[in-house]
């Protein structure tokens, strides 16, 4: 099956042309192409899937407890592949330590990409994921960024779906609470030299978690960088690779001890605003035209994570038609300018884990400029535009909302 949804970055089909065919030549049993479409190296079957359950269940921590990304489920999936065979049989199995080899591609040359996605329980028990195609679509493009294996849709949505459904009971059913999920993969190539990984691990594990924001919501402080780069035109920030991540570290380090809870990445000389922590940014003002309007950085340079929960609000705000939706490079001197004007009525991030993150304050260059979050309720802590997208989101992620979105995994 081909998937419609998944395509390639114009910039890596451009820049990776002539690289593809030298891989071509390095692996020549191997048919690389910017689809990985080869049917007898990229096809998980999901009819081979190994069932190994635990026969000691671990102890769950009760829900209202759950700190984010601590605790993990009794089991996980795996499925090695090689350029000579492809991928062998998925195995479910209980959660164990990874086995591999000092020199694994990984381990010095960061060859590993990842996915966010949550399953949740509804009212009647039934187990739902959100959007589960658009995690495909971006886990596929970021393996094909570094030159790792893909995998067919069958493969990919079917392993997942017994994993869950092994490992359902660890699905909180409180509403704000779900299952988050981590599918990985890593170059597991033993021997050392930048190349082409020739052999890879698939895996997904599994976290019971809570609301992001258990006492109501905490709007965020952010300190705008025009020092650091998160990432440039042409590079890797369109994927979800564990290096973009790691780069982000140090200077949130240096935020928090300012005091501020995220980094506003800005980018060029003009400082245009990109991404905020590890989330897309939006910001609801009233532009110089005197149109109400959402607007965010757009996705055709490269430097932005195409987001699910970024093109949730993005097409939300377009069925709503209430306001103006624009994706344009906007810099940091437009939201002061806006700010001192008195134009800007809300700023939120928007994530998986989160789904959006209300912003109060943004400091440059030495200064605060507060952000309003609800001018008619100044105790509010998040505004009425980016409530209304988490409320709704939400409402479809726990099927209170009939949407062809929230896909029910256990009928």
């Amino acid at each position: 099956m081909k998937f419609p949804g998944v395509r390639k970055h114009s910039l890596y089909d451009q820049s990776t042309a002539n690289f593809l065919g030298k891989l071509q030549k390095v692996f020549p049993t191997r048919r690389i192409t910017n689809n990985s479409t080869a049917p007898n190296l990229n096809k998980l079957d999901v009819l081979r899937l190994v069932v190994e359950k635990t026969k000691n269940g671990k102890i769950k921590t009760s829900p209202e407890k759950l700190i984010f990304g601590k605790e993990f489920t009794d089991h996980m999936l795996e499925a090695d592949w090689n350029v000579k065979n492809g991928w062998e049989p998925p195995k479910i199995s209980p959660y164990h330590h990874l086995l591999i080899e000092p020199s694994a591609s990984v381990l010095h040359y960061a060859v590993e990409c990842f996915e966010g996605m949550k399953a949740y329980k509804d009212s009647a028990g039934r187990i739902r994921l959100f959007r589960p195609e658009k995690n495909y679509e971006r886990f596929t493009n970021s393996s094909s960024r570094l030159a790792l294996p893909t995998m067919d849709y069958e493969g990919f949505f079917g392993t997942l779906k017994e994993l869950i459904k092994v490992d359902r009971d660890w699905i909180p059913s409180q509403k704000g609470y779900s299952l988050y999920i981590r599918p990985t993969m890593i170059g597991t190539q033993n021997t050392l030299g930048v190349g082409p990984s020739y052999s890879a691990k698939y895996f997904v594990i599994c976290s019971p978690v809570g609301p992001y924001y258990p006492e109501g919501w905490k709007p965020v402080k952010l300190l705008a960088d025009d020092v650091d780069v998160r990432a440039w035109p042409g590079g890797t920030g369109s994927f979800k690779l564990g290096a973009n991540y790691a780069i982000g570290i140090k200077p949130q380090v240096e935020a928090a001890k300012k005091g501020y809870t995220q980094i506003l990445w800005l980018f060029g000389p003009n400082q245009a605003v990109t991404e905020v922590g590890t989330m897309n940014m939006f910001l609801f003002w009233r532009n110089k035209k005197g149109e109400k309007e959402l607007i965010t950085a757009p996705l055709s340079d490269g430097t932005i994570l195409p987001g699910v929960t970024r093109d949730s609000i993005i097409e939300l705000a377009k069925q709503w038609n209430d306001f103006k939706v624009t994706e344009r490079t906007y810099t940091i001197h437009e939201v002061i300018e806006a700010l001192n004007e008195g134009r800007v009525f809300e700023a939120f991030g928007a994530g998986t884990a989160a789904v959006v993150s209300p912003v109060k304050v943004i400091n440059f260059r030495g200064k605060d400029y507060e952000i309003p979050l609800d001018r008619s309720n100044p105790s509010a802590g998040i505004g009425p535009v980016a409530k209304r997208f988490a409320d709704t989101i939400m409402q479809i992620q726990y099927g209170e909302i009939n949407s062809q979105w929230s896909v029910v995994i256990d009928k």
